[in-house]
């Protein structure tokens, strides 16, 4: 299936808007491995081809082992993830999908005692932001592996 509109030729400055979002992801009080892990989840969730293709080669170029990454999709029966991983990854999927009713307060509760205010806040951010991605990505059929060169993927070894 073919890429259908450029957005980035299409919208620059919403793309230079939500890239400086991304952007703003490395300076996140929550830890790169941590990160990468909640970009694959939501990818995972919503069937985003493209950015779990991208995401799955950032993590394993950041030093992720393959194990926990096959493991990513049964994080919950999977003994791989920490508290604090798993409590992210539970927020990454209530984010991504939505309940009816908001956020339970009791997951709310759960993820406040393993992150602190600040990175619960950006935790939301970076589940905001690749929840985008994987939108725009789906709507215009983003080719998995087409941008791997364009941002050194390659060197993951894994195309």
């Amino acid at each position: 299936m073919a890429q259908r509109i450029n957005y980035m030729q299409q919208s620059p400055e919403f793309v230079k808007a939500l890239m400086g979002l991304s952007n703003a992801e490395n300076e996140s009080s929550i830890e790169q491995k941590t990160r990468d892990l909640v970009h694959i989840r939501a990818s995972q969730v919503n069937g985003c081809a493209f950015c779990l293709d991208m995401h799955v080669k950032e993590a394993k170029i950041h030093g992720e082992s393959e194990l926990r990454l096959y493991h990513l999709a049964i994080w919950r029966e999977s003994t791989l993830f920490s508290p604090r991983e798993r409590a992210a990854l539970a927020w990454t999927e209530s984010l991504t999908k939505l309940p009816e009713h908001g956020v339970p307060d009791e997951l709310y509760e759960l993820v406040r005692g393993q992150l602190s205010e600040k990175e619960l806040s950006d935790l939301t951010f970076s589940v905001m932001a690749i929840n985008a991605w994987n939108r725009i990505s789906i709507a215009f059929t983003a080719v998995p592996g087409s941008a791997d060169a364009a941002y050194g993927l390659t060197k993951a070894g894994l195309s």
